[in-house]
């Protein structure tokens, strides 16, 4: 399966979505900067996975919603692992309530890591790419960026903002041959709905047409479609990874 020689960042890759990603692009080749901000056990971890199958991979700490962080992050990446080829910005959170209720902090944070983190790697990410004309670049969002959600008014807020930015990003870029696109999950097995009870698990499932959860390999596997040379004239779209979801639903 191996693609790539080149370096691939992963943001928010100690568990979930991100570990998946990280250690797919691993078997596809990449050297694999795994990025963290507090689990460092997971990212350990993550690396140890990529290590085992036969790739390079490296741990990173940076806070990702820090615009100075980012871009420390980018270069210490650069400097120990070599010029990045692919950069996936999968760092999110939740901080879940009705929007009446919500408190500012919680909506700041939030955005300030879904949206704004994605920006700052963006950014910088983006700059080193533009030197060498060249670079993949896919962000994760969410199926509820294009449906709602009743709770996550900040969460869907985010991830709606990150479609924007994508797709503005991808008509600036496209003149440096580098490509920007977006993966929307919907509901996947990871840690953040692990805390889901069984009932409304249940109910979640059963409006997926596929009729079953998503995987966090379903979304790593897209993810690196979007990363390949097969995906090269596809820029700024909205991949969504949601087993039918979201049918209906408009961008």
């Amino acid at each position: 399966m191996m693609q790539s020689s080149g370096v691939a960042l992963v943001t928010g890759a100690s568990r979930g979505i991100g570990r998946a990603t990280a250690c797919e692009l691993g078997r596809r080749g990449y050297a694999v900067a795994v990025n963290y901000v507090g689990d460092e056990q997971g990212a350990s971890e993550t690396v140890e996975r990529i290590v085992a199958e036969g790739s390079r991979a490296m741990a990173f700490r940076a806070d990702v919603s820090s615009h100075d962080g980012a871009r420390d992050l980018v270069e210490a990446v650069e400097k120990a692992m070599g010029p990045l080829e692919a950069l996936v910005l999968n760092a999110g959170i939740t901080r879940d309530g009705l929007l009446a209720r919500m408190s500012e902090e919680d909506w700041d944070r939030v955005i300030d890591v879904n949206l704004k983190g994605v920006y700052n790697v963006l950014k910088w990410g983006s700059r080193s790419m533009m030197r060498r004309k060249s670079g993949r670049i896919v962000a994760v969002s969410s199926v509820v960026a294009l449906t709602g959600n009743v709770g996550q008014a900040n969460y869907c807020a985010s991830k709606a903002g990150v479609i924007g930015l994508v797709r503005a990003s991808a008509r600036e870029l496209s003149r440096y041959g580098i490509t920007v696109n977006v993966v929307a999950p919907g509901f996947i097995d990871t840690d953040m709905t692990g805390a889901l009870t069984g009932e409304v698990r249940d109910r979640l499932t059963a409006a997926i047409p596929l009729g079953r959860m998503g995987t966090p390999e379903d979304v790593a596997k897209a993810i690196a479609f979007l990363l390949s040379p097969d995906a090269s004239y596809i820029t700024g779209e909205v991949l969504r990874v949601d087993g039918g979801m979201s049918i209906g639903a408009h961008t």
